[in-house]
This record gives structure tokens, sequence and C-alpha cells, in this order.
């Protein structure tokens, strides 16, 4: 009898420990996650349920791999984003105390200028920060898009004329949304504002609206420079610059198309990139009707 059983034993022990294997290798991975080493990764040695737990575990890793480069290049961002214009501050200041500048009206708009594009960064910092954590409080009722449209090109209608720019509207009289009207009109400012710093002197910007069954499409096309296709997959990405003409000569924070997708998929619609064909970046923005919202309600 305990013959028979250290045979079964011995005979069953390479099974047992073949089997224990990938557990060990799962068990020991997550340690080393557990432990911040997020490039660790398990090889699935089988099809069964724990050759699909490594390959689970590897999605994980892989996730938490990229999340930690995500946050490691928001933190290089936002520190580039802010030093740019402290150093200016900090150079004409030191400027103005050798005497090697004198403080005048322009040398105080420069400084006000200087501050304000820090002001605006932490701003659109701050609001990003509560839309991801849900904290950014909607009031949502229906509203007209129109008017909201003209009032917004209006309001930039004189600074697009200084830099030599178009403005030009294709609407219907009406089309109305669920939505809230502040962060509406916040959306719009900031497509205006994209187009007015990136478009070339001459060129235009043509916004326009089509209502289909159970959505509004509106389009900012504007004309040269364009981007590349490449860059189009980027440009909601946060700090995200093209190389060329649409770059941070023109003042942009890089955050201003990602806090205009964030409004639209706060109000459940979806933002895309293209080429217009007036040669330059075209932004269409869906949402849902009034209506259709109304029944999912």
């Amino acid at each position: 009898m305990a013959l028979s059983t250290l045979l079964a034993a011995l005979a069953t022990f390479p099974l047992a420990r073949g089997l224990l294997a990938p557990v060990k290798r799962l068990v020991d991975g997550t340690h080393k996650l557990a432990a911040g080493d997020f490039t660790t990764r398990v090889a699935p040695t089988s099809e069964d349920e724990l050759g699909r737990l490594a390959e689970d575990f590897n999605q994980l890793a892989s996730t938490l791999e990229k999340n930690q480069q995500m946050r490691r290049d928001f933190m290089a961002d936002i520190s580039h984003e802010l030093r740019t214009p402290l150093a200016v501050l900090r150079g004409e200041l030191e400027a103005i105390q050798d005497g090697v500048r004198k403080f005048t009206p322009e040398t105080l708009a420069s400084l006000q200028a200087e501050v304000g594009t820090l002001t605006k960064l932490v701003d659109d910092l701050h609001q990003l920060s509560m839309s991801d954590e849900g904290a950014l409080a909607y009031q949502k009722a229906p509203v007209d898009l129109i008017p909201l449209l003209e009032v917004a090109g209006g309001a930039f209608r004189e600074r697009f004329a200084s830099r030599g720019l178009k403005l030009q509207f294709s609407l219907p009289d009406s089309i109305t949304v669920f939505g809230d009207r502040d962060r509406l009109m916040q959306l719009f400012n900031n497509l205006l504002e994209n187009s007015l710093r990136y478009t070339d002197s001459g060129g235009s910007l043509k916004i326009s609206a089509e209502q289909h069954d159970k959505t509004v499409r509106l389009t900012f096309a504007d004309s040269a420079p364009g981007v590349s296709d490449d860059q189009l997959q980027k440009l909601f990405e946060r700090f995200y610059r093209t190389e060329g003409s649409r770059n941070r000569a023109s003042g942009g924070s890089g955050l201003g198309l990602a806090i205009c997708l964030n409004i639209v998929e706060a109000h459940n619609g979806r933002i895309i990139a293209a080429h217009s064909p007036f040669g330059g970046l075209s932004i269409t923005v869906e949402l849902p009707l009034e209506r259709d919202l109304q029944r999912e309600v």
C-alpha cells in the first residue's frame, strides 16, 4: 500500500510541477507589477484558462506601462509650458532691474501678455483635471446652436479681420440640442481661436451646420496650413502641437482641442479632425438632436 502510494506520488509530481509552473510565473509577475515594474510580461504556455489569464495579465501590464509613460510625458509637458512664459517674465524683469530696459507701457503690456499665457494654461489644466474627475458641472437644457455660433463668430470677427482672415457662415435658421450653453460657447470659442491662431494671413474659416435625422453636424474648415495624416490622429492629445506652421509660436498651449474633446464627449457627441477642402484643417462636431436624447431619457 505504502509502495503504491509512493509510486503514485512520484508519477504525479512532474504533472503537478508542470501545472504549477505557469501559476508561479503569474504570481512572480504580479509581485513585480505591484512593485511598479510595468515592463514585466508572462509568456502564455497554453490555450486553456491559465493561458488566457497570462494574456490578460500582459494586457493589464501594457496598459499600466502606457499610463505611466503618459503621466511622465504630461508632467514634462506641464513643466515645459510653465517654464517658457516664466523665463520670459524673469528675463524682462531682470532687464528692467538692471536698467537695460526701461519700464514703459509697452514693457508692461509684454509682461501682462506672459501673465495671461500662464493664467490661461493654469485655467485649462484645472478644467481638464475637473473633467477627468467627473467634477465639471454641466447644466443641460434645450439650446439653439445657431445664435450661439453667431454670437461666438461676432466676437471674433474683428480679430479675424485684423489678421486678414475671412469668417464665413453657412447655417440654417435653427438647430436645437440638449446641452450646456456655456460649455458649448466655450467649445465654439476654442475652435475659433484655433483657426485664428494657426491660419495663414489672407485665409479664411468657414463654419457650417447640417441637421440630419438624429444628429447635427458642425464643421469648422479653415485654409492653409494643413496637417499630415499622422498629425490628424494626435490633434486632440494634450499639449500636442504639429511641426511646422501650426505650433507654439502662434501662442497656443496645446490644450484647446483636448478641452473641445471633453466638452463634446460630455454631450454624447464626437469630434473629428480631417483635411479641409480649403487646404487647412477641418474640425467636425457631431451632437445628438434634443428629441433623440429625450427619447433615451
